[in-house]
């Protein structure tokens, strides 16, 4: 993994993090790990760092998109991000803008 990968990698970890904040680190990393499974059939360990960080940036989305819906819409829908089965299509480092 290249320095800017891996500050890119850290930087959407941290912001998943802060999305999360009763979730514990490790926490975090089964969870990680669970959807590189469902979407991916690796587990954390077996994945490139390329999905990595494709499965957080999904996460991230997942997370961000219900902070912003109200009870409502979440109940309403009863979809999950998570429950789609591929991943997004990876782009290069300044791609995303993140």
């Amino acid at each position: 993994m290249t320095p800017a990968v891996q500050r890119e990698a850290l930087a959407v970890l941290a912001e998943v993090w802060a999305l999360s904040p009763d979730v514990r680190l490790g926490q975090l990393f089964a969870h990680l790990g669970f959807l590189g499974e469902v979407h991916l059939g690796r587990s954390l360990g077996y994945m490139d760092d390329d999905e990595l960080i494709a499965v957080l940036y999904r996460h991230r989305a997942e997370l961000t998109a219900r902070l912003q819906s109200t009870p409502e819409q979440a109940t309403a829908s009863g979809t999950s991000i998570s429950q789609n089965t591929g991943l997004p299509e990876t782009t290069s480092t300044t791609d995303r803008g993140g």
